[in-house]
């Protein structure tokens, strides 16, 4: 289990994490999701040990991270922009990858390299975007690290092979021990690969929980009640985050359950009343909302 207890890093004027607690859970694979400049990719440099806190702690399976080789060499992080060496190929970073990792997985990591078609001599630097993204994900799968974590992953690669990618997670899940934390901007991929997930806003960790907790926690209400006593009664028992109105239909995004929500709007003798689920993007926005980054703030 990796754990954040209390962390807290500064860079001049830029809060990039402020004061975070929360534990991921071995077995799981944890989706880190936030505003831009939220802090995110500092946050995964500080759990793989690159970057020190300025206070509080990381740890994984109970080890501080920082400066300690027994605990790093259990994670493996693959940047949003993957390094490699000037005019390397894809055998020399394999063999560099198999020097730093004792437990490289070199048959499946040809193997991998053969299905994806991807010429295993040929220059890296020559490669697309989405082929040198290919060649960062195979390698750190073939690490064979308890923990994996990915700075936005799926940028840059098609739909079939973030496809494949997702069936490899999920494969290695299930045959090892082993714990992906992805960082994406992409909520809809997020929300098809993910147990669980943290939100990030201006360096602060606004929730950590299940995703399908999260989902049942929080609901969209369209509702017309033409009492308008009633309809006060009903916004004042919700816990609403967002209200607009069109005519006399009401749509609100409120913490609940649907089953409890519907049943209070139909309780104060609502003509129509329906709940929808919302999506991981809905949600990120209704969040962030609150927590004062709004569109309007770009439009208007």
């Amino acid at each position: 289990m990796i754990e954040l207890k209390n962390v807290d890093k500064i860079f001049r004027d830029i809060h990039a994490a402020d004061n975070i607690t929360a534990s991921i859970q071995e077995g799981l694979i944890f989706g880190l999701v936030g505003s831009n400049g939220a802090g995110k990719s500092t946050l995964l440099r500080m759990i793989c040990g690159v970057i020190k806190p300025d206070s509080g702690e990381v740890l994984a399976d109970g080890e501080p991270v920082f400066e300690n080789p027994s605990a790093k060499s259990q994670i493996c992080f693959l940047s949003d922009s993957p390094y490699y060496f000037a005019n390397a190929n894809i055998e020399e970073m394999r063999d560099y990858y198999m020097t730093v990792y004792p437990g490289f997985d070199r048959k499946m990591f040809d193997s991998l390299v053969n299905k994806f078609d991807l010429d295993p001599k040929r220059k890296i630097n020559s490669f697309s975007k989405g082929m040198k993204k290919q060649v960062s994900i195979l390698l750190g799968l073939c690490a064979k690290t308890k923990y994996l974590l990915c700075d936005e992953t799926f940028d840059g690669l098609d739909p079939v092979v973030r496809q494949a990618v997702k069936s490899l997670f999920a494969s290695e899940i299930m045959n090892r021990d082993f714990t992906p934390v992805i960082s994406s901007h992409n909520l809809r991929e997020l929300e098809d690969i993910c147990d669980s997930v943290g939100l990030l806003h201006k360096g602060k960790l606004l929730l950590t929980q299940d995703l399908d907790h999260i989902k049942s926690n929080i609901c969209k209400l369209q509702c017309v009640i033409p009492d308008s006593h009633k309809e006060q009664e009903m916004l004042s028992a919700l816990r609403v985050i967002k209200m607009e109105r069109s005519g006399s239909l009401l749509t609100l995004t409120v913490r609940g359950g649907r089953g409890e929500v519907l049943s209070l709007a139909q309780d104060k003798g609502a003509l129509f009343a329906e709940t929808l689920p919302l999506t991981l993007e809905e949600i990120f926005i209704s969040e962030t909302e609150v927590a004062g980054y709004d569109i309007k703030d770009f439009l208007y």
